[in-house]
């Protein structure tokens, strides 16, 4: 009975930590990993083993595991004075910043063995992937290109992936990694926009602060139609035919609905628009990828 009670204590605890960085949302990121390695598989003219693809997954999910859990602890204080952010897990009491610190490090830990399990060209470069990790929590305190920073360490899975099964860097990857810099930095734009206010009170930067709403929203829209462009330029790649080019058409519809939902005028359709739309995007793009690859 007491060890029961001691497991349910432990699995809500660990349930509530993973709440806290939205584990869930690691569908964002996680799908254009595996199409870096998608495109990898086809360059090589091999599938990769499961091990490989364990591996990818697990070094990404460490990755965004300490990203998340480093922008919580280090914004604790500055979410606390924000009334949209108050009740998040560490300025509500829901969870200590010890708590928070073992959580990092043991996701940190998975990240570096991912890395080496991978080969020695990810594990060399973990620690510049960490660092950008590190940087991005500190970013809004002393620039407007926070965004851009995040967009960096997003971009970083497709490129990890690709480099775990090719261990190179090649354009393919280098040109999904691109567009997913461009994709990240264009949403992270649109959901800082519903704390314009507070982070210009509190002498906080971001590009909506800089220039305004509704530049900030034609800046996003040259974003995606860039990150566009570079996914239609994969199609030059040997192995992606038809069935890659149906799912970019159907992403771009996606991308303009996403832009129709948020407005100037009108950001009551914002979280809709982050976070469901977002997921669709990598999920239906990552899907389409692996089923020309496939087929």
């Amino acid at each position: 009975m007491v060890i029961k009670q001691f497991d349910n204590v432990y699995w809500t605890k660990f349930a509530t930590l993973l709440e806290m960085i939205k584990f869930s949302h690691t569908v964002f990121a996680l799908p254009f990993a595996l199409m870096g390695a998608v495109l990898a598989s086809l360059a090589n003219n091999r599938p990769p083993t499961f091990g490989q693809v364990f591996w990818i997954c697990m070094a990404m999910a460490g990755a965004r595991t300490v990203a998340m859990g480093l922008n919580r602890i280090i914004d604790a204080r500055i979410d606390a004075q924000n009334p949209r952010t108050a009740e998040r897990h560490i300025p509500a009491g829901k969870v200590s910043y010890v708590e928070a610190w073992g959580l990092v490090g043991g996701a940190l830990a998975m990240l570096l063995f991912s890395a080496w399990m991978l080969n020695p060209l990810c594990l060399s470069l973990s620690p510049i992937a960490v660092g950008f990790l590190v940087l991005y929590s500190f970013c809004k305190r002393f620039t407007s290109l926070a965004h851009i920073v995040l967009g960096l360490c997003l971009a970083a899975a497709p490129l990890g992936a690709w480099i775990a099964l090719r261990g190179n860097i090649g354009w393919p990857a280098i040109g999904l990694a691109v567009a997913v810099l461009l994709w990240v930095s264009g949403f992270d734009i649109f959901y800082s926009l519903q704390d314009v206010e507070f982070d210009r009170s509190q002498g906080l930067h971001s590009i909506p602060v800089r220039v305004g709403v509704e530049k900030a929203i034609v800046m996003v829209r040259f974003f995606h139609v860039g990150m566009m462009v570079l996914l239609f330029n994969l199609l030059f790649m040997p192995g992606l035919g038809w069935i890659y080019l149906v799912g970019l058409l159907v992403v771009s519809a996606m991308l303009v609905y996403e832009h129709m939902l948020v407005r100037a005028d009108d950001l009551s359709k914002l979280d809709a628009a982050f976070f469901n739309m977002n997921g669709y995007i990598s999920v239906t793009i990552f899907l389409f990828t692996l089923a020309d690859a496939l087929i």
